[in-house]
């Protein structure tokens, strides 16, 4: 089994993160921000992840952030040599209005491009302007390449709800393991 553990205590959080890569979708996320719980929880479910995640802190920016640096490192320690995956993969989601496309490599080279605007400064009770950091955080700490366009939508909840869909899709196709792959996915040799 792929299985990433972290336990990350800082002087405003207490973060613990459990994920199966190679699980069914179980999930239980509590990080008391509830639209927070509920993005990971998509994000978990669609890409066939098991996930646990149970997270303390003062602000709602620290929570949020520090529950995205912990899910991050414990994708990356999952991965572990990444030998034999497929390393690619991409997902369009539409959600009503709403149209989605991720795409993620697991290079070993943080980078994160999102192109998302929400037009109000709250998705219940998480900022909006929180989406892109968290997506750029998780992108940093998972060691991955993370693109993300919102192709279409006028509501703001369905385009950041697709967004973590299509993230859990991208994601587990590029940890999929390929039957014929031998040894890590680049001619370098190496991620």
């Amino acid at each position: 089994m792929r299985v990433g553990e972290v336990k990350r205590k800082t002087k405003e959080t207490t973060v613990e993160v459990r994920v199966n890569l190679d699980g069914s979708g179980e999930a239980k996320i509590n990080t008391g921000i509830k639209f927070l719980d509920h993005l990971l929880s998509s994000f978990a479910k669609h890409g066939s992840f098991d996930l646990r995640l149970k997270a303390r802190g003062d602000l709602e920016h620290h929570i949020a952030e520090d529950s995205m640096i912990a899910l991050g490192t414990a994708i990356n320690k999952a991965l572990g040599k990444k030998e034999g995956i497929r390393r690619m993969g991409d997902a369009f989601v539409p959600m009503e209005d709403a149209l989605v496309l991720v795409a993620v490599d697991l290079s070993g080279r943080a980078y994160a491009e999102v192109d998302a605007e929400f037009a109000k400064k709250r998705l219940d009770d998480l900022s909006s302007d929180l989406i892109e950091h968290l997506l750029q955080t998780l992108a940093a700490n998972a060691r991955l390449n993370l693109h993300v366009k919102v192709l279409r939508g006028r509501n703001d909840h369905h385009r950041a709800e697709a967004i973590f869909k299509a993230l859990g899709m991208a994601m587990s196709e590029a940890v999929s393991k390929r039957p014929r792959a031998k040894g890590v996915p680049s001619t370098k040799g190496a991620l």
